[in-house]
């Protein structure tokens, strides 16, 4: 018998990250992730873990590239809102924030950031309800001196919620 008891995965450490990409007409879309990981230091690879159903995943699997924007602990929930609620194929997320354009034509948002990067798909795995994506890192910069959000602080310190696609949505009402 499989027994899961959903508080122990509250113990992994995952990040608050803006996961973007362009797709083939300039469109940009991004989204909130907590799945992002280094996977390779030589060449340094990264991977993302996004849900099939979400616009920016289509992005990344026609375009081939995304872009990782590390949040800051003070990024204000009005902020992360839109990226993490709203849906891109209605709203344009990025009319309200700060970004430039990337090596790979990706979005590289600066607002409430402590460092991007952009990153050439090399495999996609599928997995239930999710693509991990993983990427060779093209560039990378530090954006601002800031201490990177952690998912736990997202919850405790900022009272956040996930979404309904996000890989941890089923455990919003587990006590912790």
């Amino acid at each position: 018998m499989n027994v899961v008891d959903p508080r122990a995965l509250y113990s992994l450490s995952y990040g608050v990250y803006l996961v973007s990409s362009v797709n083939e007409d300039g469109r940009f879309n991004g989204q909130i992730a907590n799945s992002a990981m280094q996977v390779s230091a030589e060449p340094p690879t990264i991977a993302v873990s996004i849900h099939r159903e979400n616009l920016t995943g289509e992005y990344i699997e026609r375009s081939g590239v995304f872009s990782l924007s590390v949040l800051d602990q003070s990024v204000p929930m009005i902020f992360i809102g839109p990226f993490g609620f709203k849906c891109g194929r209605s709203v344009d997320k990025f009319v309200d924030c700060r970004y430039k354009v990337g090596l790979t034509g990706a979005p590289l948002v600066l607002d409430y950031t402590v460092a991007t990067m952009e990153a050439r798909v090399i495999s996609v795995t599928e997995v239930y309800t999710h693509r991990i994506f993983v990427g060779e890192i093209v560039g990378a910069t530090v954006v601002g001196d800031g201490e990177p959000l952690t998912y736990a602080e997202y919850h405790t310190v900022k009272k956040g919620k996930s979404p309904a696609n996000a890989p941890t949505h089923a455990f919003n009402e587990v006590p912790r």
